[in-house]
């Protein structure tokens, strides 16, 4: 607006911005650092303990209504001894574990409920997030679920064929 001065900001903003700007790098490169390093011990962890014994899945669920039947009855029977079950309605319960490091660093902050995590060597893990083709399901629409039920398990069994 014409004939309004703007007032200025306090004497030690720009002080302050002069001495944080250049530690913005740093601290990225610290984060992206940690993150990378991470990801490697947990993946080198699992390649070396899961992998080498025929598990190659993480699969989390919970006892809701909508998809325990399913998860239970579907997935849990096929998968067998080729991967990991925590179950989120128990995670009270949960001990420190592969599992549950892997699933906290992986699993995200969203969609993470119901979530199979495959881990192939030397590769980064793919995740099939379940949550929104379950909420197709809840109205009636089944194929989403389907067809992510049939590509994690087809993945799972080029890493280890099921003994069905």
């Amino acid at each position: 607006m014409p004939g309004v001065k703007s007032r200025p900001g306090p004497w030690w903003e720009w002080p302050l911005l002069i001495i944080v700007l250049p530690l913005v790098p740093v601290v990225l490169t610290i984060a992206l650092v940690s993150f990378v390093a991470t990801a490697v011990v947990l993946l080198s962890t699992v390649w070396v303990t899961w992998c080498a014994r025929g598990r190659y899945a993480l699969v989390v669920y919970s006892n809701s209504p909508i998809w325990q039947e399913y998860f239970e009855r579907e997935i849990l029977p096929t998968l067998g001894d080729r991967g990991v079950v925590l179950n989120w309605s128990e995670r009270k319960e949960w001990r420190y574990s592969l599992a549950v490091a892997l699933f906290r660093f992986f699993g995200g902050r969203r969609e993470f409920n119901p979530l199979a995590i495959v881990f192939r060597p030397f590769a980064w893990p793919r995740d099939f997030r379940f949550y929104g083709p379950f909420k197709a399901f809840k109205h009636g629409r089944p194929q989403a679920v389907e067809e992510m039920r049939r590509n994690f398990l087809e993945m799972l069994d080029t890493l280890a064929p099921s003994a069905r």
